[in-house]
């Protein structure tokens, strides 16, 4: 067998992506912003394993009769099913059951970590993403959602997200099971599915295209090939009974609430729900947080299983181009709710339970979009070249010297590179700190040794000098953006070049 054959194929599994230092270094710059937003609130850190037990996921994911179904799962040496974590609320929700009488309550929380959904993969739809969540577990008033849903108020203008290019929309699980219950859905699990689908569509297709999944159905746009979605088949009066909470659209949060009750004002579900929605509007109005930042809206639909309560999403009010070339609102970057149930599946006991989850993702995206994200790239390492491969020791000692010498605690870091290829050709050298975006390189030849100097060259200024010298002979006699000094003020040297560098890049 050739040694082609036995080549492995170097490919990305579907579903997974490779991130760049770039795209690392703003995703961390963009966690610690929102991890200061938390922790102004009241919130502490915690991590859960990548892994938990199958069945303390839960009954909502995965199926445990396809433990397989959804997410990653492998059976253990004791035949344990374990499967990657599908979110990050579901392990919390068993950490706090594993450790309740140690917490303080309410415990408030917050995780970043990835998550991993064992889902067909698509454009924007990766089966390994990374999500950041914050939760208060043992508060059962409507005031907890209310910090919630301010929290992210404050964590989207944190990012440099202004007023109008986005808002969190508030419902509460409790008026839509109320309106099923209405119309008389009562016990009907698939249509109750199919009617809160179509009014999670109200943004999309508006009044219009709800009425006609709430009925018949709706055929999509595509030229006489688009798709039929089936619809929950409702009776005419059923539709423009529930098409109703849509009338105050374009009203403030107490209007929505005012005509949400006049419809369904006499099931007692959804006067509970709008009574939650009432506190919350007026508890977030009274801290300056009023309809532009955090509105109640009766076509918010999440968690279909999920969430006993009130529920949240942070959406961006701005356009982008999709994929077909059409102008589109970005939408949805996070969400949340209460759910009450779900540490109670570990104990003897309610525990009420609110939360909030962002996509990191989709967020990084958004920010990219409104050049909020900083993705420029930073200066590379300080190369010491290597003249002399018998000489690693002295460069090793010239590095220490730089590192030591330029990384004072708490500032950024300065990183030093010691050349480790091939020396024979010092032209190699410098396309290697070039490709690094290195902004000086370090070099000392013998002469330079015995002398006790080293030569610090500046590669951002050579390259702009290089591109007006045009004879070699010039550039060899010029020899631009290159200093020789005492080896006993590299450091300094070093130091004032970089400073000079930041000023020119205006930091």
């Amino acid at each position: 067998m050739s040694a082609k054959q036995n080549r492995v194929k170097a490919r990305q599994p579907r579903g997974f992506v490779d991130r760049s230092a770039s795209d690392l270094r703003a995703q961390d710059a963009m966690l610690a912003t929102i991890r200061n937003v938390y922790e102004r609130y009241g919130f502490e850190p915690v991590e859960t394993p990548f892994f938990e037990y199958t069945d303390a996921l839960g009954k909502f994911l995965p199926d445990s009769d396809r433990p397989n179904e959804g997410v990653f799962s492998l059976q253990d040496d004791d035949e344990e099913w374990l499967s990657l974590r599908y979110d990050l609320t579901a392990p919390l929700a068993r950490y706090v059951a594993e450790n309740f009488e140690d917490l303080p309550k309410p415990y408030r929380s917050y995780r970043a970590g990835y998550v991993f959904r064992n889902e067909k993969a698509g454009p924007g739809r990766f089966r390994q993403f990374m999500q950041i969540d914050a939760d208060i577990v043992g508060a059962p008033s409507v005031s907890a959602d209310a910090e919630m849903a301010m929290m992210m108020s404050d964590t989207m203008e944190a990012l440099g997200i202004a007023r109008g290019q986005y808002v969190i929309r508030v419902n509460n699980r409790k008026v839509l099971d109320g309106i099923l219950d209405a119309i008389g859905l009562g016990g009907d699990g698939a249509r109750r599915l199919t009617v809160l689908r179509a009014l999670d569509k109200f943004d999309k297709f508006g009044v219009d295209g709800v009425r006609q999944l709430l009925g018949a159905g709706r055929l999509d746009d595509g030229g006489g090939k688009g798709d039929f979605t089936k619809g929950a088949e409702l009776d005419a009066s059923a539709i423009e009974r529930v098409l109703s909470i849509f009338s105050f659209a374009d009203a403030g949060g107490a209007a929505r609430i005012a005509g949400v009750r006049d419809a369904f004002g006499d099931n007692g579900r959804v006067v509970e729900g709008l009574d939650e929605l009432e506190t919350i509007r007026s508890l977030a109005e009274a801290a300056g947080y009023g309809d532009d930042r955090v509105s109640i809206d009766p076509s918010v639909v999440r968690g279909l299983e999920y969430y006993t309560g009130p529920v949240f999403e942070a959406e961006l009010l701005f356009d982008v181009t999709n994929e077909k070339g059409q102008k589109v609102q970005f939408g949805s970057v996070g969400g949340g709710g209460r759910y009450d149930g779900l540490v109670a599946r570990f104990m003897s006991q309610p525990v009420p339970a609110t939360g909030f989850s962002i996509g990191v993702s989709r967020l990084m995206t958004a920010l990219k979009n409104l050049g909020r994200l900083g993705v420029a790239e930073r200066p590379g390492p300080v190369v010491v070249t290597v003249m002399d491969r018998d000489r690693m020791a002295d460069y090793q000692r010239l590095a220490g010297l730089l590192r030591a010498g330029l990384n004072a605690p708490g500032q950024p870091v300065v990183p030093v590179d010691v050349f480790q290829g091939n020396p024979k050709q010092f032209g190699k050298q410098l396309q290697y700190a070039d490709r690094r975006s290195a902004p000086l390189a370090i070099i000392q030849g013998g002469d330079e040794k015995a002398s006790g100097v080293v030569q610090i060259k500046d590669l951002i200024e050579g390259k702009r000098l290089s591109a007006e010298i045009e004879d070699n002979a010039t550039w060899r006699a010029a020899r631009p953006a290159q200093v020789t000094v005492p080896e006993a003020e590299m450091v300094e040297t070093v130091r004032r070049m970089l400073a000079e560098q930041a000023a020119d890049r205006g930091e």
